[in-house]
This record gives structure tokens, C-alpha cells and sequence, in this order.
């Protein structure tokens, strides 16, 4: 897996896209869940896709698992949630995502995947505040959260990276 600034990750993608439709794929990692959403083939709207359980001992399965959505759905880049702490030290929950990005590349299984970091922050209270009225059974509940969380941090991304592109083309 190689790291790309949010930028650049989007600029290959505006390349690449011409040719084959390229999608992004939105990450939310947690202490024991993954949530998954994937960008539409235009890379301007983020959907809930799936989550994945998230062992230590699982991590070769969920690179199998990444290895067939990256076939299955033409993807060409991770973003993944990060808890940017605004003071510049690594939080527990920043760890746990660098070691997760750290196992996945153990793996060897997702050479040539290029990723990302988007700013998480807000992401799960905003979908908090949406699912609290639904009074959803808890096992439902987790899922959509996590789930939602990525889209929330997929879809940041695509504004933002959009907006970008937009202003510089019309410069």
C-alpha cells in the first residue's frame, strides 16, 4: 500500500478515470469494526457499503476481502478515516488506525493500493444524532453507525477534493 496526499490520490484518480471508471473506497475503523462506503463511478456521491469485523487475528481474511472489492467494483484508492488531533499528538484512536494501515501492508496481499488519510472528526456524532430518534435495536444500530461513519468521511473527501478540482479548472 503506498500513502498519497488527499490531493494527489485524486488527481491519479482523474487520470486513470478517463480510461477505466475508477471509485474511491471509504474507511472507518474502529477498535473492532471496519465500516465500509464506495464512491459512484463519477466520484462525487459516497454510499454505505458493508462492515467488516476487525480482528488481529482476521487481518489476512479482510485483505482477501478489500482484494475482491477492489476487483468487484473498480477501485482504485483508500480513504481512510484519521482522528487528526488539533494539537498534534497521536490519540489512542490515531494509533489504532496507523496499525491497522501497518497490518494490511503485512499482508502483502495490497501492493499498489494507494490511501489516504480524511479527517474523521464529527463523523460518528453526526450519525449519532441522525440514528438516536430510530431507537434501533443495538446490534442494528453499531452496523449503520459505523457504516454511515464512512460515508461521512468518504463523502468530506469528495467535496472536498470536487471543489478543488472544479476551482482549478476554471482558473
Amino acid at each position: 500500500m503506498k500513502y498519497m496526499k488527499p490531493a494527489n490520490l485524486f488527481q491519479e484518480l482523474t487520470k486513470t478515470n478517463s480510461r477505466n471508471r475508477s471509485r474511491l473506497l471509504g474507511l472507518d475503523v474502529g477498535d473492532k469494526y471496519v465500516g465500509l462506503a464506495v464512491s459512484d463511478v463519477n466520484n462525487k456521491i459516497a454510499s454505505p457499503l458493508s462492515v467488516l469485523l476487525r480482528k488481529k487475528s482476521n487481518i489476512d481474511l479482510m485483505a482477501s476481502d478489500f482484494e475482491l472489492l477492489i476487483s468487484q467494483l473498480s477501485l482504485t484508492g483508500f480513504v481512510i478515516g484519521y482522528p487528526f488531533d488539533r494539537q498534534q499528538r497521536n490519540s489512542a484512536d490515531a494509533v489504532q488506525v496507523k496499525l491497522f494501515i501497518d497490518d494490511l501492508c503485512k499482508t502483502g496481499k495490497l501492493e499498489g493500493v494507494r490511501y489516504t488519510f480524511w479527517d474523521e472528526c464529527f463523523t460518528s456524532k453526526n450519525v449519532e444524532f441522525l440514528l438516536k430518534p430510530l431507537n434501533l435495536h443495538p446490534v442494528h444500530y453499531k452496523t449503520i453507525m459505523d457504516k454511515f461513519a464512512a460515508v461521512g468521511i468518504l463523502q468530506g473527501y469528495l467535496d472536498f477534493v470536487n471543489r478543488s478540482h472544479t476551482s482549478e479548472s476554471t482558473k
